[in-house]
């Protein structure tokens, strides 16, 4: 490609043409603020509307400002992107965003993590002299997300990452003028629409347009409740991220540190959702192993490829998107709700509680997972499974709200019986952790022979779509994974057209999985945090002397003691879901 030379604040670079200032910029180390520009790492999705106009720069030879992310670089061309004409502009235009801007910072969800916050201390702003009438749009609160558009600044990320990314489709922008809004069609609410409540549309929001709903008061007065039994259950992924929040290097395994301040917040059991993940193993992938057999022997009706089903957000997809599909996912619940439902049943009644004493709250990297508490097949006579999910983020301003040093806490050991857990389950935070670990236990017991090699290394990367073809002692097993919801549609329109050749298929709704949720520490893009997050579960993975979720002696116990067998009778009750069509549900 061709290559072009030009001189950024007196700085010469060499780059390709096609080459933005504002990536030629970045690239020797020259930051050009910006707020509707988001560019996500590896892949080829960039929201680069130019409307905002924040990152403007003076070019030497051009009589009008240019924007950074929009301008391209030609040969000889000469830039100055702090002069006084730029500076004077910039905080012109932050001025008059801020003058249609709430001013209530200090309350403000997103306050210390704002991108607008911040750029309006860089530039100095100390006072907006542009006054003038302010928009107001109705506000909309779904279990999981929460939309205050009177704080949008337009920037139209969350409609790149809602529509390129995850190809769902419910936001875009409305009206026009003054009246101009990103909302879903109709301006019809969240739990109205097609809304997967993925969270990515959080994740990238630079302002407190879009947050999550806040459950942190109601799980503290659940704990200050006498007649309650709180329990906590953490995700996998939670332990790869949380340090973030309080300075530590991304992929910090702060899982000790974690299980410590969870006792000082005052809750009564501390337990791990990786007890339930190698328990999602055992149903599912003795499922899978099931319709194997039925496949094998000529069965045309074996429901091939089984498809992972811990993903709610990748549920709720299927189910807008694919609802004649709904027989192929496995029925297994999440992990999330196995953990719920054996802890208001077998463990309530080791420690003499009634099921409505007993509080279940999760901390969990997704937003999606506070609406899967809500369905109603997750009930029972109107009492939860889960009651209360919080996000990483939550479970940091909980830490900070209750004044613990974060990294001084001395680590400690979650609770037994429902805190062990294998590095089977711990690899489940991330894209194909889920389909390797079945692959570890649906090994052995379909060949009754050890598995040696633990590390399935052809299922690891951060590719958007792979596969890979898993030997099963001379059964060749094809196994497809995708993580982000726009890679899903791609490989269910290849099963729904009859062309897929895969018996497996893991799929995760958040790019890089887990450790890429909506409820995470904000990463920005930075696909390298997403990987330092991705070595730090293996990392755990390797450490564990448990690596197979069937050697979990915890998961043998329950099914001696309570269940009976994977995929029998009381185990397809408690632990196994079905699914529903919901394009015909969708109000407007």
């Amino acid at each position: 490609m061709e290559i072009v030379q030009i001189t950024i604040d007196n700085k010469p670079v060499v780059v390709e043409k096609e080459t933005t200032i504002l990536e030629a910029a970045k690239s020797i180390g020259i930051n050009i603020p910006s707020l509707c520009y988001m560019k996500l790492e590896d892949t080829n999705f960039e929201n680069k509307p130019g409307g905002c106009r924040v990152c403007v720069v003076e070019v030497e030879g051009r009589r009008n400002l240019a924007p950074a992310c929009k301008q391209k670089c030609e040969e000889g061309m000469v830039v100055n992107t702090h002069s006084v004409r730029v500076i004077n502009a910039r905080r012109t235009v932050m001025e008059l965003i801020l003058s249609d801007h709430p001013f209530d910072c200090l309350i403000c969800a997103k306050s210390g993590e704002c991108e607008l916050q911040t750029l309006a201390q860089d530039l100095g702003i100390r006072d907006v002299h542009y006054r003038g009438e302010q928009s107001h749009y109705k506000g909309d609160e779904s279990p999981a997300i929460i939309r205050d558009m009177d704080k949008c600044i337009m920037c139209r990320r969350c409609e790149t990452a809602c529509n390129e990314v995850q190809t769902v489709g419910v936001l875009s922008a409305i009206n026009r003028g003054f009246e101009s809004v990103v909302a879903p069609a109709f301006e019809m609410d969240l739990d109205h629409s097609t809304c997967t409540f993925c969270g990515q549309c959080v994740a990238v929001c630079p302002t407190g347009a879009l947050t999550e709903r806040d459950s942190t008061w109601k799980v503290m007065d659940a704990i200050v409740d006498p007649t309650k039994t709180v329990i906590v259950q953490t995700a996998p992924a939670v332990r790869a991220a949380l340090g973030e929040s309080f300075g530590m290097e991304a992929g910090s395994l702060v899982t000790g540190k974690m299980v410590s301040a969870l006792r000082k917040l005052g809750f009564d059991h501390v337990f791990d959702t990786d007890f339930a993940a190698d328990l999602t193993i055992m149903e599912e992938g003795t499922e899978l192993l099931g319709r194997l057999g039925k496949f094998l022997a000529g069965d045309k009706d074996a429901n091939l490829p089984i498809l992972t089903s811990c993903c709610p957000a990748w549920v709720n997809f299927f189910e807008y998107n694919f609802p004649e599909m709904k027989d192929v996912p496995s029925t297994a619940k999440s992990p999330q709700q196995m953990f719920g439902a054996i802890a208001k049943t077998y463990l309530a009644d080791k420690l003499g509680k009634k099921r409505e004493d007993v509080v279940v709250v999760s901390v969990m990297p997704c937003l999606a997972k506070k609406y899967e508490c809500s369905r109603d097949e997750f009930k029972t006579d109107g009492d939860p499974e889960v009651n209360l999910s919080i996000s990483t983020r939550e479970l940091a301003q909980m830490i900070r709200n209750a004044n613990l040093n974060f990294a001084s806490l001395a680590d400690e050991d979650f609770d037994q019986p429902m805190g062990e857990s294998t590095g089977a389950s711990v690899i489940f935070g991330t894209t194909g952790g889920v389909i390797e670990a079945a692959v570890r236990t649906a090994y052995e017991v379909h060949t009754q022979k050890t598995l040696e090699r633990v590390d399935f290394e052809e299922l690891r990367g951060m590719e958007g779509i792979r596969q890979a073809t898993i030997d099963f002692d001379g059964l060749p097993i094809k196994i497809g994974i995708a993580h982000g919801l726009g890679n899903a549609r791609k490989l269910l329109e290849d099963i729904k057209a009859g062309k897929s050749e895969f018996h497996a298929i893991e799929i995760m709704a958040c790019p890089g999985g887990c450790i890429g949720g909506g409820g995470q520490p904000y990463h920005h893009g930075n696909v390298e945090v997403l990987k330092k997050r991705q070595r730090a579960i293996y990392e755990e993975d390797r450490n564990k002397v448990l690596r197979k979720s069937h050697e979990n002696p915890f998961i043998t116990k329950l099914y001696e003691e309570f269940l009976g067998e994977p995929c029998g009778h009381k185990s397809h009750e408690l632990l196994h879901t079905h699914y529903f069509d919901k394009k015909k549900k969708i109000e407007i």
